[in-house]
């Protein structure tokens, strides 16, 4: 018999707010495993998950950092999708 707990049988979607903080998590982790925090100036993530659709911006600037940080920021919003994709899988 169905329950209303669809958590408890682990069919229920991930909130609004664990998909936000998976996917910032996410892209932080890409961008401080490229850089060390002290390379990193500013580092803006944001992202909104609305009706189904996910938006993530990485700013980043590291301008003493070795390495491209555009670059790093593509494929920190990059990861940030993947985690999110992941938890929908």
């Amino acid at each position: 018999m169905p329950t209303d707990d669809a958590a408890a049988d682990g069919d229920a979607d991930p909130t609004d707010e664990e998909v936000v903080q998976t996917a910032a998590e996410a892209a932080e982790t890409v961008v401080f495993s490229r850089f060390d925090r002290s390379a990193v100036d500013d580092l803006d993530v944001t992202v909104t998950f609305e009706d189904g659709v996910l938006e993530v911006d990485v700013y980043l600037n590291a301008p003493d950092a070795a390495g491209d940080p555009d670059r790093v920021a593509d494929d920190a919003a990059l990861a940030a999708r993947g985690a999110v994709d992941d938890l929908f899988a």
